[in-house]
């Protein structure tokens, strides 16, 4: 009896391990591929320095302008390049090679870093220089985010496509999650510049692994059409798929209302809840925090035909817990909640991305990526604008409330309207 006992018990922590196994699996699904590999390892050391110069920037430029107008206006400059070149930059992703295109523009954006970390090291750094640098960065991210949204195709499989995407989220989220914190105490011990020269440094890594992929030849689009009917023709596949419109709305909803206290967290640190450069800091990363658990969550659950269920979730969790976070005013619970703010933003836009990405068609993905980031990345200054408008003449509390309050409408918009979208396997 205590043989069988012994084996039941045996074969029963065997199956334990498997399993535990093959979720760990299930998660890291997209890591098998070599390119996918280089891919998250020099995207996760970049992101890094990336959010440690966004987070020193915002509080850099409250510090030399005491207003929380400007951050809106510094948000408003790096978008205002999302609107005039990120559907040409879809046109580009389709028609050159997406490697090249992702080199060109990494390395353009390491160039803005180190003359920021100059300008500061030097004593000139003026407001204006911040905004044109901003801009400038802007659209290098106009022709950056398509092509490397679109770029996840060339690296896995597309039966890994849905694990890639929340890994991605993955990486981006690990880096929200420590390069704020690392930010907020460079920025206190050693003040901005280093936290710029550290930027600057980290776009090596995804340049060189860009560089050692071994890429399959992608066929592109022949560049003798007109740009602007290759532009008209992925409008024309995201009016005529619900799914797809559906989510590009509802993600521009949540970058103009949604977003704008991403835009006021150095003035809610210092204002709200009487910190500083550290505060902000532990601010953000919270969100990243969240965020990470969000993506993670999606890649455990990437083979699950639950997509619609989760992004319905996502989409009614945000504005709620966005709204709650309006109202605390002690720094441990302010914490918690954006960590749940960050679990259910990334919740939806992970499962919004594998949706419009397995909806479209290869030959149109670049475009129609293009439209989707500039549903989120277009929309996002002009609600930075706008929060920091609001704020100025409200207040930052009462500026969250509001914006919460009318995604919460549109959520419900969503689940009366467009019920496929909670179905979408």
């Amino acid at each position: 009896m205590r043989k069988i006992a012994y084996q039941t018990s045996h074969l029963a922590a065997q199956t334990t391990r498997e399993r535990a196994t093959f979720r760990l699996g299930a998660t890291f699904a997209a890591l098998r591929h070599p390119n996918y590999r280089l891919w998250f390892l020099g995207q996760l050391i970049s992101l890094v320095g990336t959010w440690m110069q966004t987070t020193a920037q915002g509080f850099f430029i409250y510090e030399l302008t005491g207003s929380p107008v400007y951050l809106g206006v510094v948000g408003f400059a790096a978008g205002v390049p999302t609107w005039l070149f990120t559907l040409y930059g879809g046109v580009v992703a389709d028609r050159m090679a997406r490697r090249t295109l992702l080199m060109l523009t990494q390395s353009f954006m390491m160039l803005l870093a180190g003359i920021l970390a100059l300008l500061t090291f030097s004593g000139a750094v003026q407001a204006w220089h911040i905004v044109l640098l901003a801009f400038l960065l802007g659209t290098a991210n106009a022709f950056d985010a398509p092509a490397r949204l679109a770029f996840v195709l060339e690296l896995v499989p597309r039966e890994d496509l849905t694990n890639a995407v929340a890994l991605n989220s993955t990486m981006f989220n690990a880096a929200t999650a420590v390069g704020p914190a690392v930010a907020g105490m460079a920025y206190a011990a050693f003040g901005p510049g280093w936290c710029f020269t550290i930027n600057a440094l980290s776009f090596i890594a995804v340049i060189l692994a860009l560089w050692r992929m071994q890429l399959q030849t992608v066929p592109k689009l022949s560049s003798h059409r007109r740009a602007l009917d290759d532009i008209r023709q992925g409008f024309s596949f995201v009016r005529s798929d619900l799914i797809v419109r559906t989510l590009v709305l509802y993600l521009a909803a949540v970058s103009f209302l949604g977003m704008g206290f991403v835009t006021l967290m150095p003035a809610w640190a210092v204002k709200v809840l009487g910190g500083g450069a550290t505060t902000n800091g532990w601010l953000q990363s919270a969100r990243g925090v969240g965020a990470l658990v969000g993506a993670l969550l999606t890649a455990t659950l990437a083979q699950r035909a639950i997509r619609g269920k989760l992004i319905a979730i996502g989409t009614f969790a945000f504005p709620l817990a966005l709204f709650g976070f309006a109202f605390i005013r002690w720094l441990p619970l302010s914490l918690a909640a954006l960590v749940v703010i960050g679990l259910s933003l990334m919740i939806y836009m992970n499962n919004s991305n594998s949706v419009v990405q397995t909806q479209t068609p290869d030959e149109l993905r670049g475009r129609v990526l293009s439209i989707y980031s500039l549903s989120f990345f277009g929309l996002m200054p002009v609600g930075s604008l706008v929060a920091g408008w609001l704020a100025a003449h409200l207040g930052e509390a009462p500026t969250v409330q509001i914006a919460a309050l009318l995604l919460a409408t549109c959520s419900v918009m969503v689940w009366l309207k467009a019920p496929q979208v909670r179905r979408v396997a």
